[in-house]
């Protein structure tokens, strides 16, 4: 097996996006508009999306990172937008763009069509998350558009999965269609409920951090292999367990997280780089199959369709959010008038990915002897519309948001917050701390008690600070210079330690030793900004 290609890949893609950090741009777009240019210089491999590696190998982690970042709170508040996003919206789709697509393409098959439909109606998860919080999207914008993005993969794979079995003669009823959608989705819940408890035990009573590392990276795979097996969504397994673990993550030691999150920080950035790299390296795959339908006729599909996905989104999305704020008293006592620029922006923030081209290349290249119908053309018209739907959409969603101004998050409000919190907590530690000093077991001399104190204090004060004047030369707040002094102080010593260690005074054992104890006060100290 030749390697080189997807080391290419995955090298090349990670330093396009971290170039493309750089840009005003998306990273997203700059990797997917790399990956058609590069896809036609000489030399450059084929790199087809197989469906048998994307959906069991990519996705389950991709969607993982996600839902483990989410807020479950934050999901159950928004249940309702939610579920009529993520279930109500992809049907929609599916029957509306493929009735659209049966109208306009001759000798298309209503099921064929409606094939279509599935493949394009989900919005992408790594696309919609990547793109909110570019943007820095209202909370609860962002809270709808994630929660959708995690569920409606499993809307439309379902979808997906009865309209091929009606398309190629598997006679599957409408009762039959519904009867899967349930299995699935209530399939795919109870699986995540029945892993999540016991993953969660594994988790919290593996003392090892390397197996509790290794266990972490298994998970998604797990939920979604369980599922599978089955006959249940993965998807939905892989997101509740997900939910769960992240709800309760705090009940793992420290060091399991400090090391989760780099290393999952790791997985995320190479796999989404990968994956929009790979969109764009699909055009040649794509463009070699269509064939018969290559000219002026593929093209106006392409736009027509590229419309139609736009305009079915707005169509359902304005409904969706005010007939029930209109229709239930309860609704609008609780909440406030939904407004036309909230709904706008979750309509326009539709944009497809990686999911729509891997479900597509997995229409069947055959049915019963014969090639399934258009394929090629479906493969085309998939590939045009997520490529219009990220450079359009993806492109004009910032300025959009900027010319409609939204109200973002409130910083001030959030850093109060944190700072009545810690307060709080600190005001908790410290009576604790008093308490076990009170017992004569646990004394301690008067400098090493009066440093615990001191470490509460420091905790308590550094938010309060990040309120007040900003340093008038450096623009730093107190708590800033604090950090920056602090890094600084401490890489003295590491500087020192490694001069000793050349000078052979200690050896790299000892090093290693001192550094890791360094490294974990450099943690404590300093906090990268979010």
């Amino acid at each position: 097996m030749d390697v080189m290609p997807l080391l290419l890949l995955v090298a090349g893609s990670a330093a396009v996006a971290a170039a493309a950090r750089r840009t005003p741009v998306p990273p997203p777009l700059v990797l997917v508009a790399v990956g058609l240019v590069v896809s036609y210089v000489p030399g450059v491999p084929d790199y087809a999306l197989d469906p048998h590696i994307v959906l069991p190998l990519i996705l389950p982690p991709l969607l993982y990172t996600a839902a483990v970042d989410s807020s479950y709170l934050d999901l159950r508040a928004q249940l309702r937008p939610v579920a009529l996003l993520s279930v109500g919206y992809v049907l929609f789709a599916t029957l509306a763009v493929g009735w659209v697509l049966y109208l306009l393409v001759p000798d298309l098959p209503l099921t064929a069509a409606l094939v279509f439909g599935a493949v394009v109606a989900p919005p992408d998860a790594v696309a919609a998350t990547a793109v909110a919080r570019r943007v820095g999207l209202p909370s609860r914008i962002t809270t709808i558009l994630q929660g959708e993005s995690l569920f409606n993969d499993a809307t439309a794979i379902t979808a997906f999965r009865v309209a091929v079995a009606a398309s190629v003669g598997e006679g599957v009823s409408w009762a039959g269609g519904v009867g899967e959608f349930l299995l699935a989705a209530v399939g795919g819940v109870v699986v995540g409920l029945v892993l999540m408890a016991p993953l969660h035990w594994l988790r919290t009573h593996v003392r090892e951090t390397l197996l509790q590392n290794t266990l972490s990276l298994l998970i998604p795979f797990v939920a979604y292999a369980v599922a599978e097996q089955v006959h249940a969504s993965g998807v939905i397994a892989v997101v509740v367990v997900a939910l769960y673990l992240g709800h309760r993550a705090w009940e793992v030691d420290f060091a399991t997280r400090l090391q989760e999150s780099a290393v999952w920080g790791m997985v995320a950035f190479v796999l989404e780089s990968a994956v929009f790299a790979l969109i764009g390296l699909q055009l040649p795959v794509v463009m070699r199959g269509l064939g018969e339908h290559e000219g002026i006729a593929s093209a106006w599909y392409a736009v027509a369709v590229f419309a139609v996905v736009v305009a079915v989104r707005f169509l359902w999305v304005y409904p969706a959010i005010w007939l029930p704020w209109l229709v239930s008293a309860r609704i609008r006592g609780r909440e406030r008038r939904p407004g036309w620029k909230g709904p706008f922006v979750i309509s326009w923030a539709g944009m497809r990915g990686v999911v729509s081209l891997a479900i597509a290349f997995s229409i069947p290249v055959t049915a019963e002897g014969e090639d399934f119908p258009h394929r090629y053309l479906l493969l085309f018209l998939t590939f045009t519309t997520v490529i219009g739907t990220l450079v359009v959409q993806g492109l004009t969603l910032p300025p959009l948001i900027r010319v409609l101004r939204l109200p973002g998050r409130d910083a001030q409000a959030e850093t109060l917050a944190e700072a009545n919190a810690q307060a709080q907590a600190s005001r908790v530690a410290e009576e604790r701390l008093d308490d076990l000093l009170a017992d004569e077991r646990n004394a301690l001399p008067a400098p090493l008690a009066d440093r615990l104190r001191g470490v509460l204090e420091r905790r308590r004060n550094a938010v309060w600070e990040r309120l007040g004047q900003a340093n008038p030369v450096t623009g730093e707040s107190v708590d800033d210079t604090y950090r920056r002094l602090s890094r600084e102080m401490i890489g003295a010593e590491r500087e020192m330690f490694v001069k000793l260690r050349d000078g052979r005074y200690i050896d790299d054992e000892m090093l290693r030793t001192l550094l890791r104890r360094l490294d974990l006060e450099e943690a404590a100290a300093y906090r990268e900004a979010e």
